[in-house]
């Protein structure tokens, strides 16, 4: 049906653990992205998958190894992992800037989707710092300049602006509570399809010949909790998003 390369959601977590005098530390290898890769490929896409580990050096650096895939997915990676790879931040090499490659995809007909996460769009600390980029071009909506976090402990259900809008098409019923998102401004061409409160979940936008659009919580935990990657439609979300940006529906 489509080629997608999803790159992100994954960490690892390094530990101090202190009894008394001494110290030892272990680490851990963490990745969100199954959810959303077995959705998808159920819905009969192929898709490549980045950590966030292997992104830096394996991301493409030109826009033709771009145009093999129908979509790329940004989840929960900063700017830094794309524009600060070992040949520019190690060896001081000049590279293409990955960004700018990423713009001129969409301009070309390529689609773009973000998803939201504590190292998306501007992101925890303002570290994630897409609004700085080229990236800010093709979004459907624009960034903050400071921490865009909301965290929602107690929980939030998303509200359908436009439910006879494709991207939500077979989905009936309320949406599982989401835990938090990323505070974005819909720009005045956007179509807003979900919103979390009066902000946006679900933006979808043009840019050139392109497509791109936005989902401003998580696709995994911690923002999209068990009763969310569990969720009878979780799968139809995605694969309708992922139809509309292909131009498909």
């Amino acid at each position: 049906m489509g080629k997608i390369l999803l790159a992100g959601e994954s960490w690892v977590s390094y530990t101090v653990h202190t009894k008394g005098f001494d110290s030892f530390y272990t680490s851990t290898y963490g990745c969100g992205a199954g959810f959303i890769i077995d959705a998808l490929t159920e819905g009969g896409f192929d898709v490549t998958y980045l950590g966030s580990e292997l992104t830096a050096e394996k991301f493409p650096f030109s826009k033709e190894d771009l145009q093999k895939y129908d979509v790329v997915i940004l989840s929960d990676v900063g700017s830094n992992t794309l524009l600060l790879s070992k040949e520019t931040f190690q060896d001081s090499k000049v590279v293409p800037n990955r960004c700018d490659i990423l713009r001129d995809y969409v301009e070309d007909g390529g689609a773009f989707l973000m998803i939201g996460g504590y190292l998306s769009f501007t992101g925890i600390d303002g570290k994630a710092r897409y609004g700085m980029t080229a990236v800010a071009d093709i979004l459907p909506v624009q960034m903050l300049e400071t921490d865009d976090r909301i965290e929602l402990p107690q929980g939030v259900s998303p509200q359908i602006v436009d439910g006879s809008h494709p991207v939500v098409e077979g989905i009936e019923g309320n949406w599982p509570l989401l835990l938090g998102y990323n505070k974005v401004i819909p720009k005045e061409d956007a179509i807003t399809v979900a919103t979390i409160g009066e902000d946006p979940l679900i933006s979808l936008g043009e840019y050139g010949r392109g497509r791109s659009a936005v989902f401003t919580s998580d696709c995994s935990p911690h923002w999209g909790p068990k009763e969310f990657v569990e969720w009878k439609y979780y799968g139809t979300m995605w694969n309708n998003l992922m139809r509309w940006l292909c131009k498909r529906v």
